[in-house]
Protein backbone atom coordinates (compact mmCIF):
# COMPACT_ATOMS: atom_id res chain seq x y z
CA UNK A 1 0.00 0.00 0.00
CA UNK A 2 2.74 2.37 0.49
CA UNK A 3 3.51 2.74 -2.93
CA UNK A 4 0.09 3.91 -3.78
CA UNK A 5 -1.00 7.92 -3.95
CA UNK A 6 -4.14 9.42 -5.15
CA UNK A 7 -4.51 10.50 -8.92
CA UNK A 8 -7.08 12.52 -10.62
CA UNK A 9 -8.16 11.98 -13.96
CA UNK A 10 -9.68 15.15 -15.67
CA UNK A 11 -12.81 14.82 -18.30
CA UNK A 12 -15.62 16.68 -20.08
CA UNK A 13 -18.50 17.74 -18.52
CA UNK A 14 -21.30 14.43 -18.68
CA UNK A 15 -18.64 12.03 -19.02
CA UNK A 16 -17.90 11.57 -15.15
CA UNK A 17 -20.19 8.22 -14.93
CA UNK A 18 -18.05 6.28 -18.08
CA UNK A 19 -14.51 8.09 -16.49
CA UNK A 20 -15.41 5.93 -13.18
CA UNK A 21 -16.47 3.03 -15.13
CA UNK A 22 -13.28 2.53 -16.99
CA UNK A 23 -11.16 3.50 -13.74
CA UNK A 24 -13.32 0.79 -12.01
CA UNK A 25 -12.46 -1.92 -15.12
CA UNK A 26 -8.61 -0.60 -15.37
CA UNK A 27 -8.59 -1.89 -11.31
CA UNK A 28 -8.13 1.71 -9.39
CA UNK A 29 -8.94 1.45 -6.05
CA UNK A 30 -11.04 4.77 -3.89
CA UNK A 31 -12.80 5.98 -6.98
CA UNK A 32 -14.70 9.02 -5.83
CA UNK A 33 -16.79 10.98 -8.80
CA UNK A 34 -16.34 14.89 -9.19
CA UNK A 35 -17.62 17.33 -11.84
CA UNK A 36 -15.40 16.96 -14.59
CA UNK A 37 -12.97 14.30 -12.89
CA UNK A 38 -12.82 11.37 -10.87
CA UNK A 39 -10.29 10.92 -7.98
CA UNK A 40 -8.88 7.31 -7.72
CA UNK A 41 -5.51 5.43 -5.73
CA UNK A 42 -3.08 3.14 -7.92
CA UNK A 43 1.21 2.91 -8.10
CA UNK A 44 3.45 3.81 -10.58
CA UNK A 45 2.44 0.70 -13.04
CA UNK A 46 -1.44 2.00 -12.58
CA UNK A 47 -0.58 5.48 -13.28
CA UNK A 48 1.30 4.30 -16.51
CA UNK A 49 -1.48 2.03 -17.41
CA UNK A 50 -4.13 4.59 -16.88
CA UNK A 51 -2.50 7.29 -19.41
CA UNK A 52 -2.26 4.55 -21.57
CA UNK A 53 -5.43 2.92 -20.94
CA UNK A 54 -8.48 5.35 -20.62
CA UNK A 55 -10.53 6.88 -23.08
CA UNK A 56 -12.49 9.47 -21.65
CA UNK A 57 -9.32 11.02 -19.65
CA UNK A 58 -8.05 14.43 -20.84
CA UNK A 59 -5.22 14.00 -17.96
CA UNK A 60 -3.90 12.47 -15.33
CA UNK A 61 -2.65 14.34 -12.42
CA UNK A 62 -0.73 13.56 -9.23
CA UNK A 63 -1.27 15.97 -5.86
CA UNK A 64 1.72 16.34 -4.26
CA UNK A 65 0.49 18.93 -1.66
CA UNK A 66 -2.46 20.79 -0.49
CA UNK A 67 -2.83 23.91 1.51
CA UNK A 68 -4.54 27.40 2.58
CA UNK A 69 -4.23 30.00 0.42
CA UNK A 70 -5.42 34.11 1.40
CA UNK A 71 -2.98 36.05 -0.98
CA UNK A 72 -0.48 35.60 -3.70
CA UNK A 73 2.28 36.25 -0.89
CA UNK A 74 0.72 33.12 1.04
CA UNK A 75 0.64 30.75 -2.36
CA UNK A 76 4.85 32.04 -3.10
CA UNK A 77 5.26 31.49 0.48
CA UNK A 78 4.05 27.99 0.28
CA UNK A 79 5.17 26.33 -3.15
CA UNK A 80 9.13 28.07 -1.88
CA UNK A 81 8.70 25.81 1.13
CA UNK A 82 8.17 22.82 -0.54
CA UNK A 83 10.74 20.09 -1.40
CA UNK A 84 11.07 20.71 -4.93
CA UNK A 85 14.39 18.56 -5.16
CA UNK A 86 12.80 15.55 -5.26
CA UNK A 87 10.90 16.02 -8.45
CA UNK A 88 13.29 18.41 -10.67
CA UNK A 89 17.06 19.27 -11.21
CA UNK A 90 18.24 22.47 -11.16
CA UNK A 91 19.78 22.55 -14.40
CA UNK A 92 16.11 20.81 -16.02
CA UNK A 93 13.17 22.96 -17.51
CA UNK A 94 9.34 22.97 -15.93
CA UNK A 95 6.14 24.79 -17.22
CA UNK A 96 2.96 25.88 -14.83
CA UNK A 97 -0.97 25.80 -15.28
CA UNK A 98 -3.40 27.21 -12.82
CA UNK A 99 -7.28 26.82 -13.04
CA UNK A 100 -8.98 28.75 -10.53
CA UNK A 101 -12.44 29.29 -8.94
CA UNK A 102 -11.67 31.94 -6.30
CA UNK A 103 -12.92 35.23 -5.27
CA UNK A 104 -8.91 36.04 -4.74
CA UNK A 105 -7.50 34.24 -7.40
CA UNK A 106 -9.26 35.37 -10.68
CA UNK A 107 -5.95 35.28 -13.03
CA UNK A 108 -4.58 32.04 -14.11
CA UNK A 109 -1.62 33.19 -15.71
CA UNK A 110 -0.56 35.45 -12.91
CA UNK A 111 -0.95 32.14 -10.18
CA UNK A 112 1.10 30.19 -12.74
CA UNK A 113 4.01 33.19 -12.73
CA UNK A 114 3.51 33.34 -9.20
CA UNK A 115 4.35 29.34 -9.41
CA UNK A 116 7.18 29.43 -11.61
CA UNK A 117 8.80 31.75 -9.49
CA UNK A 118 8.70 30.80 -5.84
CA UNK A 119 10.05 27.05 -7.49
CA UNK A 120 12.81 28.50 -9.67
CA UNK A 121 14.06 31.07 -6.77
CA UNK A 122 14.06 28.10 -3.89
CA UNK A 123 16.74 26.55 -6.50
CA UNK A 124 18.42 29.50 -7.24
CA UNK A 125 18.83 30.63 -3.08
CA UNK A 126 19.66 26.75 -2.52
CA UNK A 127 21.81 25.69 -5.40
CA UNK A 128 23.40 28.78 -7.44
CA UNK A 129 21.37 27.47 -10.54
CA UNK A 130 17.56 27.71 -11.70
CA UNK A 131 15.29 25.73 -13.75
CA UNK A 132 14.35 26.76 -17.48
CA UNK A 133 11.08 27.25 -18.40
CA UNK A 134 9.76 25.53 -21.46
CA UNK A 135 6.01 25.24 -22.47
CA UNK A 136 6.45 22.25 -24.92
CA UNK A 137 8.62 19.74 -23.21
CA UNK A 138 9.75 20.40 -19.91
CA UNK A 139 11.43 18.59 -17.64
CA UNK A 140 8.16 18.81 -14.96
CA UNK A 141 4.84 20.30 -15.56
CA UNK A 142 2.94 21.84 -12.79
CA UNK A 143 -0.52 21.94 -12.33
CA UNK A 144 -1.90 24.39 -9.91
CA UNK A 145 -5.23 24.47 -8.79
CA UNK A 146 -7.42 26.62 -6.66
CA UNK A 147 -10.76 26.27 -5.32
CA UNK A 148 -12.18 29.08 -3.26
CA UNK A 149 -8.90 29.15 -0.43
CA UNK A 150 -7.67 25.70 -1.07
CA UNK A 151 -4.86 25.15 -3.15
CA UNK A 152 -3.83 21.97 -4.46
CA UNK A 153 -0.27 21.56 -6.49
CA UNK A 154 0.06 18.70 -8.86
CA UNK A 155 2.74 17.23 -11.13
CA UNK A 156 0.79 16.72 -14.55
CA UNK A 157 1.43 13.15 -15.48
CA UNK A 158 0.31 13.50 -18.98
CA UNK A 159 1.62 16.43 -20.65
CA UNK A 160 0.30 17.50 -23.82
CA UNK A 161 -4.12 16.39 -23.11
CA UNK A 162 -4.72 12.67 -23.52
CA UNK A 163 -6.83 13.65 -26.77
CA UNK A 164 -3.90 13.96 -28.75
CA UNK A 165 -3.52 10.45 -29.53
CA UNK A 166 -1.02 10.40 -32.45
CA UNK A 167 -2.96 9.26 -35.07
CA UNK A 168 -4.47 12.18 -36.39
CA UNK A 169 -2.59 14.07 -39.13
CA UNK A 170 -4.77 15.62 -40.97
CA UNK A 171 -8.32 17.10 -39.45
CA UNK A 172 -11.11 19.30 -41.41
CA UNK A 173 -12.57 22.71 -40.37
CA UNK A 174 -14.80 21.61 -37.52
CA UNK A 175 -12.70 18.15 -36.10
CA UNK A 176 -14.07 16.64 -33.09
CA UNK A 177 -12.17 15.80 -30.16
CA UNK A 178 -10.74 12.72 -29.79
CA UNK A 179 -12.05 12.46 -26.12
CA UNK A 180 -15.40 13.15 -26.68
CA UNK A 181 -15.69 11.04 -30.16
CA UNK A 182 -14.84 8.24 -27.65
CA UNK A 183 -16.86 8.85 -25.26
CA UNK A 184 -20.40 9.56 -27.97
CA UNK A 185 -19.53 5.95 -28.93
CA UNK A 186 -19.50 4.24 -24.87
CA UNK A 187 -22.71 6.65 -24.28
CA UNK A 188 -24.94 5.17 -27.64
CA UNK A 189 -24.05 1.41 -25.93
CA UNK A 190 -22.23 0.45 -29.15
CA UNK A 191 -20.50 -2.82 -28.04
CA UNK A 192 -19.21 -4.03 -31.44
CA UNK A 193 -21.77 -6.85 -31.63
CA UNK A 194 -23.37 -5.01 -35.09
CA UNK A 195 -22.37 -3.27 -37.77
CA UNK A 196 -21.37 0.54 -37.34
CA UNK A 197 -21.71 3.36 -39.31
CA UNK A 198 -20.62 7.32 -38.98
CA UNK A 199 -22.60 8.68 -42.50
CA UNK A 200 -20.70 12.20 -42.02
CA UNK A 201 -17.52 10.77 -40.95
CA UNK A 202 -15.02 14.25 -41.34
CA UNK A 203 -11.67 12.94 -41.12
CA UNK A 204 -12.89 9.91 -39.13
CA UNK A 205 -12.56 10.65 -36.07
CA UNK A 206 -15.56 8.53 -34.28
CA UNK A 207 -14.84 5.67 -36.75
CA UNK A 208 -11.41 5.10 -35.43
CA UNK A 209 -12.07 5.42 -31.73
CA UNK A 210 -15.08 3.24 -32.19
CA UNK A 211 -12.89 0.68 -33.74
CA UNK A 212 -10.86 1.30 -31.06
CA UNK A 213 -13.32 0.17 -28.40
CA UNK A 214 -14.86 -2.81 -30.67
CA UNK A 215 -11.43 -4.41 -30.70
CA UNK A 216 -10.44 -3.03 -27.13
CA UNK A 217 -7.79 -1.60 -28.16
CA UNK A 218 -5.62 1.26 -25.93
CA UNK A 219 -6.51 4.69 -26.97
CA UNK A 220 -3.02 5.92 -26.32
CA UNK A 221 -0.79 3.46 -27.60
CA UNK A 222 0.49 5.61 -30.46
CA UNK A 223 1.53 8.98 -28.29
CA UNK A 224 5.13 10.44 -29.08
CA UNK A 225 5.45 11.12 -25.09
CA UNK A 226 3.63 11.32 -21.69
CA UNK A 227 5.14 13.95 -19.21
CA UNK A 228 6.25 11.09 -16.85
CA UNK A 229 8.54 9.68 -19.42
CA UNK A 230 11.14 12.54 -18.16
CA UNK A 231 10.79 12.13 -14.60
CA UNK A 232 13.37 10.98 -12.54
CA UNK A 233 11.71 7.52 -11.69
CA UNK A 234 11.01 7.06 -15.64
CA UNK A 235 10.46 2.95 -15.29
CA UNK A 236 10.41 2.00 -19.44
CA UNK A 237 10.94 -1.72 -18.45
CA UNK A 238 7.70 -1.51 -16.35
CA UNK A 239 5.83 0.72 -18.72
CA UNK A 240 6.54 -1.77 -21.32
CA UNK A 241 5.11 -4.50 -18.82
CA UNK A 242 2.20 -2.76 -18.51
CA UNK A 243 1.59 -2.20 -22.27
CA UNK A 244 1.98 -5.53 -23.05
CA UNK A 245 -0.19 -6.40 -20.27
CA UNK A 246 -2.95 -4.28 -21.93
CA UNK A 247 -2.16 -5.57 -25.50
CA UNK A 248 -3.12 -8.72 -24.23
CA UNK A 249 -6.63 -8.10 -23.97
CA UNK A 250 -7.37 -7.05 -27.60
CA UNK A 251 -10.32 -8.78 -29.22
CA UNK A 252 -10.75 -9.77 -33.18
CA UNK A 253 -14.14 -7.71 -34.32
CA UNK A 254 -16.11 -9.33 -37.02
CA UNK A 255 -18.93 -6.81 -38.22
CA UNK A 256 -18.49 -3.74 -40.78
CA UNK A 257 -17.74 0.23 -40.04
CA UNK A 258 -18.59 2.44 -43.44
CA UNK A 259 -18.12 5.76 -43.18
CA UNK A 260 -19.45 8.41 -45.92
CA UNK A 261 -18.51 11.94 -45.96
CA UNK A 262 -19.54 14.32 -49.71
CA UNK A 263 -16.41 16.29 -49.61
CA UNK A 264 -13.30 14.13 -51.26
CA UNK A 265 -10.57 16.07 -48.82
CA UNK A 266 -12.53 14.78 -45.83
CA UNK A 267 -12.37 11.24 -47.12
CA UNK A 268 -8.78 11.69 -48.28
CA UNK A 269 -7.83 12.53 -44.67
CA UNK A 270 -10.27 9.90 -42.91
CA UNK A 271 -8.22 7.44 -45.19
CA UNK A 272 -4.97 9.01 -43.92
CA UNK A 273 -5.62 8.87 -40.63
CA UNK A 274 -7.46 5.49 -40.74
CA UNK A 275 -4.12 4.50 -41.83
CA UNK A 276 -1.93 5.93 -39.48
CA UNK A 277 -4.24 3.43 -36.94
CA UNK A 278 -3.28 0.87 -38.13
CA UNK A 279 -7.35 0.06 -38.66
CA UNK A 280 -7.69 -0.03 -42.23
CA UNK A 281 -9.06 -3.62 -42.00
CA UNK A 282 -11.91 -3.08 -40.10
CA UNK A 283 -12.80 0.65 -41.26
CA UNK A 284 -14.15 1.37 -45.13
CA UNK A 285 -14.77 5.21 -45.90
CA UNK A 286 -16.07 6.25 -49.05
CA UNK A 287 -16.93 9.84 -50.79
CA UNK A 288 -21.14 9.51 -50.65
CA UNK A 289 -23.24 12.49 -49.84
CA UNK A 290 -25.53 10.54 -46.45
CA UNK A 291 -28.84 12.38 -47.85
CA UNK A 292 -28.73 10.09 -51.36
CA UNK A 293 -27.68 6.86 -49.57
CA UNK A 294 -29.91 3.48 -48.41
CA UNK A 295 -28.71 0.74 -45.96
CA UNK A 296 -27.07 -1.69 -47.33
CA UNK A 297 -28.11 -4.93 -46.22
CA UNK A 298 -30.65 -6.52 -43.28
CA UNK A 299 -28.29 -6.66 -40.54
CA UNK A 300 -28.82 -4.19 -37.92
CA UNK A 301 -27.08 -1.07 -37.73
CA UNK A 302 -25.75 1.52 -34.95
CA UNK A 303 -25.07 5.04 -36.53
CA UNK A 304 -23.32 7.69 -34.88
CA UNK A 305 -22.38 11.29 -35.91
CA UNK A 306 -21.50 15.05 -35.62
CA UNK A 307 -23.48 16.73 -38.32
CA UNK A 308 -22.61 20.57 -38.65
CA UNK A 309 -23.88 22.92 -36.19
CA UNK A 310 -23.70 26.11 -38.73
CA UNK A 311 -21.23 27.49 -35.88
CA UNK A 312 -18.23 27.26 -38.38
CA UNK A 313 -19.66 25.54 -41.49
CA UNK A 314 -22.78 27.87 -43.07
CA UNK A 315 -25.61 26.01 -44.26
CA UNK A 316 -29.14 25.85 -44.09
CA UNK A 317 -30.33 24.53 -40.86
CA UNK A 318 -33.75 23.74 -41.02
CA UNK A 319 -33.41 22.31 -44.94
CA UNK A 320 -30.58 20.17 -43.63
CA UNK A 321 -31.85 18.84 -40.16
CA UNK A 322 -35.18 17.92 -42.35
CA UNK A 323 -33.07 15.86 -44.61
CA UNK A 324 -31.14 13.83 -41.80
CA UNK A 325 -34.93 12.91 -40.34
CA UNK A 326 -36.12 12.04 -44.23
CA UNK A 327 -32.96 10.12 -44.81
CA UNK A 328 -33.89 7.87 -41.52
CA UNK A 329 -36.92 7.22 -42.23
CA UNK A 330 -36.94 6.56 -45.95
CA UNK A 331 -33.25 4.78 -46.29
CA UNK A 332 -32.82 3.48 -42.83
CA UNK A 333 -34.88 1.07 -41.35
CA UNK A 334 -33.36 -1.51 -38.25
CA UNK A 335 -31.08 1.44 -37.33
CA UNK A 336 -30.47 2.94 -33.70
CA UNK A 337 -29.36 6.31 -34.98
CA UNK A 338 -27.82 8.85 -32.52
CA UNK A 339 -25.94 11.96 -33.34
CA UNK A 340 -24.35 15.03 -31.07
CA UNK A 341 -26.01 18.93 -31.62
CA UNK A 342 -24.99 22.31 -30.29
CA UNK A 343 -28.17 23.24 -32.32
CA UNK A 344 -30.90 22.98 -30.23
CA UNK A 345 -33.24 24.51 -31.85
CA UNK A 346 -32.98 22.35 -35.20
CA UNK A 347 -33.46 19.13 -33.79
CA UNK A 348 -37.50 19.95 -33.90
CA UNK A 349 -37.12 19.73 -37.95
CA UNK A 350 -35.73 16.10 -38.03
CA UNK A 351 -39.48 15.61 -37.63
CA UNK A 352 -38.73 12.37 -35.30
CA UNK A 353 -39.19 12.25 -31.76
CA UNK A 354 -35.77 11.44 -29.71
CA UNK A 355 -35.83 8.19 -28.01
CA UNK A 356 -33.22 9.80 -25.69
CA UNK A 357 -31.58 12.74 -24.86
CA UNK A 358 -28.26 13.63 -23.20
CA UNK A 359 -27.07 16.99 -21.91
CA UNK A 360 -23.13 17.09 -22.84
CA UNK A 361 -20.50 20.02 -24.02
CA UNK A 362 -18.86 20.02 -27.01
CA UNK A 363 -15.58 22.57 -26.33
CA UNK A 364 -17.68 25.47 -24.54
CA UNK A 365 -20.63 24.65 -26.88
CA UNK A 366 -23.99 23.69 -24.73
CA UNK A 367 -24.95 20.44 -27.11
CA UNK A 368 -27.08 17.42 -26.80
CA UNK A 369 -26.48 13.37 -27.73
CA UNK A 370 -29.87 12.71 -29.56
CA UNK A 371 -30.94 8.56 -30.63
CA UNK A 372 -33.49 7.87 -33.22
CA UNK A 373 -34.60 4.18 -33.42
CA UNK A 374 -35.42 3.47 -36.98
CA UNK A 375 -37.51 0.67 -36.91
CA UNK A 376 -38.05 -2.42 -39.62
CA UNK A 377 -41.39 -1.73 -41.07
CA UNK A 378 -43.73 0.73 -38.83
CA UNK A 379 -43.19 1.58 -35.25
CA UNK A 380 -47.20 0.51 -35.06
CA UNK A 381 -47.06 -3.19 -36.81
CA UNK A 382 -44.09 -4.12 -34.85
CA UNK A 383 -46.30 -3.21 -31.96
CA UNK A 384 -49.04 -5.13 -32.87
CA UNK A 385 -46.81 -8.33 -33.92
CA UNK A 386 -45.65 -8.33 -30.56
CA UNK A 387 -49.49 -8.14 -29.06
CA UNK A 388 -49.74 -11.45 -31.24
Amino acid sequence: MENNYKMLAKTLYGFEDLLEQELRQLGAMDIKKGVRNVSFVGDKGFMYKANMGLRTAIKILKPIKTFRVHSEQDLYDQVYKMRWDNYLKPTGSLAVDATLHSKVFTHSKYVALKTKDAIVDKFRNTTGQRPNVDLRFPDLKINVHIDRQVCTISLDTSGESLHKRGYKTATNIAPINEVLAAGLVMLSGWDGQTDFMDPMCGSGTILIEAAMIACNIPPNLMRKEFAFERWDDWDVDLFEKIEESLLKKTRDFHHKMIGYDKSPSAISKAKANIKNAHLEDFIKVQHEDFFKTRKAGEDKLHMLFNPPYGERLNIDMQAFYKAIGDTLKQGYPGTDAWFITSNLDALKYVGLRPSRKIHLFNAKLESRLVKYVMYEGSKKAKYQNSKD
